[in-house]
């Protein structure tokens, strides 16, 4: 809607997709007039920041005290002039279309964009415009920043394992031993993969139990040197029960990793994990939890053993999660108190499901998203990665 001062429009584009750091991110402010303006200065300027914040209540007698508290974390402040108002002569814009071209170079390292219950992570560009005798017009554009993390690294390849067992105690005499073994191939995975999860859970008690399994993130806030966690389950499968004094064995168990936004570990104030819960629900007592660490990343495993397979295939960012978000509606996950343990740590529990909420995946990474490619072709070896099978030794479930 076009005001008294002849501007019908005035506005930022930017190319469509995300961004990563090191890039160049350039773009055009338009300005469009009915008559002309007269203008003191034009500039642009580049936004990138996380901020966390929320409050926490105890009682005193009667009253409630509430702390407050917040944090703020920059990672991208630069500004561009695109009409200099330093001499404070006045510049006469004539009535059309002006556009004016402008570029920020971002950081080598940037936070992924983010959205949480009690934080952010936002990235934006903002434009003013100074006019003599009257207020200054602004535009802003968003836009979304998706830091790759490589999972083909030795830290991420390497195998999680872990066992956990209790005895069990009830008023009715459910007494006996539980435990689990668990274990999966790597630590890394990228969104869409299905995670083998290879199992044995022993029950010596007289009930049978019931073993399940979910991928948790846990969103966690820092600030004044206190922290706050959400945790919500975003996928799980639940076993068949095991009978009394049975074992049951979990030969690769599939558990598929919804459109989540990857880990974010660089960032001072703000954490996003991810860890696969395998629990067992036994009846007249608390759960028996393992829990094994998990890293959600952007880069997918390299499929070397595929001789067909090309190069760029293999050097490319996993973005499909992007498409499956927007177009499948997956099932709502349980409750995050059916599937962890109610043994929980000092300071860790979990704050309660508002209801009917879906735990749906938070974040703006549903726009657009590019391709990255960093590294080299890999070097040809005679040695075959992906030997026989009937050469390799069987490992341990523990090992």
């Amino acid at each position: 809607m076009m005001g008294r001062s002849g501007i019908r429009s005035f506005q930022l584009e930017l190319r469509p997709g995300a961004y990563h750091g090191g890039e160049l991110l350039s773009g055009l402010l338009v300005l469009e007039l009915s008559r002309p303006l007269r203008v003191k200065g034009l500039d642009v300027a580049a936004r990138g920041a996380a901020a966390v914040h929320w409050l926490d209540s105890r009682s005193v007698g009667v009253n409630a005290v509430y702390n407050d508290y917040a944090a703020f974390q920059s990672f991208l402040r630069s500004r561009r002039q695109l009409l200099p108002r330093d001499s404070g002569d006045t510049t006469t814009l004539q009535p059309g279309r002006h556009e004016f071209p402008f570029s920020f170079q971002l950081p080598t390292t940037l936070v992924t964009s983010f959205e949480g219950k009690h934080g952010s992570v936002r990235y934006c560009v903002k434009a003013k415009l100074h006019r003599p005798w009257g207020t200054a017009k602004r535009a802003r554009k968003d836009f979304t920043v998706i830091e790759p993390i490589d999972i083909n690294t030795p830290a991420l390849l390497a195998p999680q394992a872990g066992v956990k067992e209790k005895m069990a105690r009830a008023w009715y005499c459910n007494r006996g031993p539980v435990s689990i073994t668990a274990k999966i191939d790597r630590k890394g995975y990228t969104p869409g993969e299905v995670i083998p999860v290879f199992a044995e859970i022993d029950n010596g008690t007289s009930r049978p139990v019931v073993p399940k399994a979910a991928i948790i993130q846990t969103q966690t806030f820092v600030a004044r040197g206190a922290r706050k966690e959400k945790r919500s389950v975003v996928a799980s499968i639940v076993g068949e029960p095991v009978a009394a004094g049975k074992r049951e064995l979990w030969q690769g168990r599939a558990l598929k990793i919804p459109p989540v936004g990857p880990s974010i570990l660089q960032c001072r104030i703000l954490h996003v994990d991810y860890s696969l819960k395998v629990c067992v629900d036994i009846p007249g007592t608390s759960k028996l939890l393992l829990e094994l660490p998990l890293v959600i990343g952007t880069i997918p495993l390299h499929p070397f053993g595929s001789r067909t397979s090309s190069v760029g295939s293999q050097y490319s960012v996993n973005l499909d999660w992007l498409h499956m978000a927007i177009s499948q509606q997956p099932e709502a996950p349980p409750e995050y108190s059916e599937v962890v343990s109610e043994e929980t740590g000092p300071g860790l529990s979990p704050p309660p499901q508002e209801a009917g909420s879906s735990q749906a995946p938070e974040g703006p990474f549903f726009a657009y998203i590019q391709e990255f490619r960093y590294r080299p072709p890999p070097l040809y070896s005679e040695v075959d990665p992906n030997p026989p099978l009937q050469t390799i030794r069987r490992r341990c479930m523990t090992c």
